[in-house]
């Protein structure tokens, strides 16, 4: 009950400030934060109570739902979703916060923020396939009336580009769910759309897990979003206000990794093999094209969205190795990408406060008047290209190192981002915060206030703890990360599969033998790999 209750208090808050004045703003958002802060800190007690030791699901509430169907109210946390959960709290919590000079309809977007923080808390939560999908599909609303209410000049265009996207993926992956759930059905006898059954239990040739694992591919690629399913994410991040660019970076698109660290893997393992080469290659494009993408922009919102597709195209080719390293980095480097973008965006919100715009031109020798927005800035920008002893640092290496030990092209490629990573990020500080301050409007601009410093210190502070000291954010996953590499393991594929034996008795392969090999020498499997004859 009591994760329940976490979830949940978010939207009871939204439904408590309906009824409160709307005329009375500074209490609405004096009530808005105390929910959120609360939030937050009962988050926290569920890290501390948090079981390392094992795999399994904690915190667990299992309950009939539409007992007719087999659909229960079924949730719980492991390692992989508690740290993503924690963060959605304490990035709702920095977002209120944020959103403390907003003007316009302050108690609906309170009410918004709230209902998108309990949206987004279920996905994480959710372990009954059909109660996954409303989570899915709630937090779309929310999301869709900030952008679309409090936007820029192109918040509508934006708004329904990015609700029709996110749509049209989650449709073909419902149809996969009520498949899966009628096979299920079927095979066992047992009418459930359980996670953790359905992951025991669903035993489907290759050709099938194909199709399914396609269906579950597309929606959550859109939202990570991968190259070429990336082009609603400027268009959002633009328009959004900054408290909705934060959440989309820090929160929104971790659901799409999440999804693929919770369905396609474990679900159809042989299917994931099969797609490995594809998946790797279109991360390793999506690195290099955000990265020149980001080069050439001239809005600073948007070079920092166009960051997001190369940065998360590192957590995807770091949870497609298939290894300890890789799913550990790109675990650790979903939450880094939290902390590092969320923090770029809070600060082109607080110069774009005080000017009204983002171009790139349109400032220079910030650091002179601004010298505390500019070592913040200094900061963020070198966590976000891995400095060591940053957080960025931990989960591009751990990627690395897992990607390198699959293919060491694949490794050369992705490193190549981190370069023009360092390339795109430091100019842009260059010509914001140096040069000369020749502009007149930037002249008298007011350095960082106190509640502007509240939002990014926190941040700030997280930089470096888990740069330094990233071993109570590594334990916490670490057995969950071991299940689910034996869970893909190719031991247990089943033997009488296509990936097996062709048409013509001749053996194939999924992944090339080299590869195979590094992969099975990293998870100490039995060296019994599968090539031609």
């Amino acid at each position: 009950m009591f994760l329940t209750f976490i979830t949940f208090l978010p939207f009871l808050g939204a439904v408590f400030l309906a009824f409160m004045p709307k005329e009375n703003e500074n209490a609405i958002k004096q009530t808005a934060l105390a929910i959120a802060l609360t939030d937050f800190l009962l988050s926290l007690m569920l890290w501390t109570n948090f079981d390392n030791s094992t795999h399994k699901m904690q915190f667990e509430l299992n309950v009939p739902w539409i007992e007719a169907w087999g659909i229960n109210f079924h949730v719980g946390l492991d390692g992989i979703s508690l740290l993503l959960y924690v963060m959605t709290t304490f990035l709702t919590m920095i977002c209120i916060i944020a959103s403390w000079d907003v003007k316009k309809h302050v108690r609906e977007y309170m009410m918004a923020m709230l209902a998108l923080s309990t949206g987004m808390l279920g996905v994480f939560i959710a372990l009954d396939l059909f109660m996954f999908y409303v989570f899915w599909e709630f937090q779309l609303v929310p999301m869709y009336i900030i952008i679309g209410v409090w936007g820029g000049p192109r918040r509508i265009y934006a708004s329904i580009k990015f609700f029709l996207f996110t749509a049209v993926g989650s449709l073909l992956m419902l149809v996969a769910i009520v498949w899966i759930y009628f096979h299920i059905q079927q095979t066992t006898g047992v009418a459930t759309a359980d996670i953790i059954y359905i992951t025991e239990h669903l035993d489907v040739s290759l050709d099938i897990q194909k199709w399914l694992w396609l269906a579950f591919f597309l929606a959550f690629a859109i939202k990570v979003p991968m190259f070429p399913f990336h082009t609603w994410l400027p268009d959002a991040h633009v328009e959004a206000p900054t408290a909705g660019s934060v959440i989309l970076a820090g929160v929104l698109l971790k659901m799409g990794t999440y999804g693929f660290l919770r369905f396609n893997l474990p679900f159809f393992p042989e299917a994931s093999y099969y797609f490995v080469p594809m998946v790797a290659w279109l991360s390793i494009i999506g690195i290099i094209y955000g990265a020149l993408v980001s080069m050439v922009q001239e809005d600073l919102k948007k070079l920092v969205a166009y960051s997001s597709v190369s940065h998360l195209g590192f957590v995807m080719l770091g949870i497609f190795a298939l290894n300890p390293y890789g799913i550990q980095g790109a675990l650790i480097q979903n939450i880094n990408h939290g902390i590092s973008t969320g923090a770029l965006f809070l600060l082109v919100g607080i110069i774009y406060d005080r000017r009204h715009t983002r171009l790139i031109k349109e400032f220079g020798g910030l650091a002179k008047n601004m010298p505390k927005y500019a070592v913040c800035f200094m900061i963020v920008a070198l966590s976000s290209i891995g400095l060591p002893g940053m957080n960025g640092f931990v989960g591009e290496f751990l990627i690395l190192l897992g990607v390198f030990q699959v293919n060491g092209l694949w490794a050369a490629f992705a490193t190549s981002g981190i370069i023009l990573a360092a390339c795109y990020i430091l100019w842009m500080f260059q010509r914001v915060m140096f040069l000369e301050l020749s502009n007149p409007k930037n002249m008298n601009l007011k350095d960082m206030n106190v509640r502007e410093m509240i939002t990014i210190v926190p941040l700030i502070v997280l930089i470096f703890w888990i740069g330094l000291y990233p071993k109570p954010f590594m334990d916490t996953f670490d057995a969950s990360v071991t299940h689910l590499v034996s869970k893909v393991s190719p031991d247990n594929f089943r033997p009488g599969n296509e990936h097996q034996s062709d048409s013509h008795g001749e053996h194939t392969q999924l992944i090339t033998p080299n590869e195979m090999a590094s992969l099975n020498h990293k998870l100490q499997m039995p060296k019994k790999v599968l090539i031609k004859e």
